[in-house]
């Protein structure tokens, strides 16, 4: 039976992707700020931004075959409204908090002669859109770390893989997500706001339980693929990316979400 350690399993995409694991044989030990009974799960407290707390969760875990980053929640608004705290909880939780971990595993991954790493990215560690550049600076350094690590850790035996998930209808746009203001940017932001969430916006929200099928892929096809895009919404933007080029779609989703 495999092992799969998984973070931020409380909720949203962990949540369904620990029930997924467990309907499919493995042994799931599901990790969380605020510890939760799971039936058949092995529960861990961790916070992605406790060194000491990821030592213990790791030392706790016995053996592991995945490692499943999902830790992370968003940040939107203009930079100018965004409080020094945001930007270093933002970058604490979504970036440091995978290094952490990654490095706390590959020891084990190496002492086992393998092992899987798979990061929760977004398709906003692809492309960006505005008022969300310190959630888009810690994706796009997620992908641009992961891809690196990839060819670090290959020669170990140790597979790295990304998912980029586009809208996810969770409490992401709730509980898991953070907001700055400023009035000089109110109008605009709000607009924007408004075109990203209504019904026929750019971003059709995916299923949790669609997005952890794509990471139980990513864990079992056994293909040597970094980059794994997730959802209708996601691949088609992305896709629209690549077929026009990166100055064309900055300019369209200029267009498209500040009117």
């Amino acid at each position: 039976m495999k092992t799969i350690f998984i973070t931020g399993a409380s909720s949203g995409l962990g949540r369904a992707s620990v029930d997924l694991f467990a309907q499919k044989g493995w042994n799931v030990i599901a990790t969380m700020r605020n510890p939760q009974k799971i039936d058949n799960v092995t529960v861990l407290p961790l916070d992605v931004t406790d060194p000491k707390q990821i030592d213990e969760a790791v030392k706790n875990a016995g053996k592991v075959d995945v490692v499943f980053n999902n830790a992370g929640y968003g940040l939107m608004g203009p930079l100018e409204g965004t409080t020094d705290e945001q930007i270093r909880r933002e970058i604490d939780t979504n970036l440091l908090g995978v290094i952490r971990v990654m490095k706390a595993f590959i020891p084990h991954f190496r002492e086992n002669k393998g092992g899987l790493f798979i990061t929760t990215t977004s398709i906003g560690g692809l492309f960006a859109v505005p008022y969300a550049s310190i959630y888009h600076a810690t994706k796009w350094a997620l992908e641009g770390f992961s891809e690196s690590m990839a060819f670090e850790l290959a020669t170990l035996g140790i597979g790295v893989k990304t998912v980029s998930p586009g809208g996810i209808a969770t409490d992401f746009g709730g509980r898991s997500m953070d907001m700055a203001r400023h009035e000089a940017y109110a109008e605009s932001f709000d607009g924007m706001l408004g075109r990203i969430f209504k019904e026929d916006g750019a971003f059709h929200f995916s299923t949790a339980e669609a997005i952890a099928n794509v990471v139980y892929e990513a864990a079992t096809d056994g293909k040597d693929q970094l980059r794994y895009v997730a959802g209708p919404d996601a691949q088609a933007l992305y896709a629209r990316r690549l077929e026009i080029g990166a100055e064309a779609s900055r300019k369209e989703i200029a267009r498209t979400m500040l009117g």
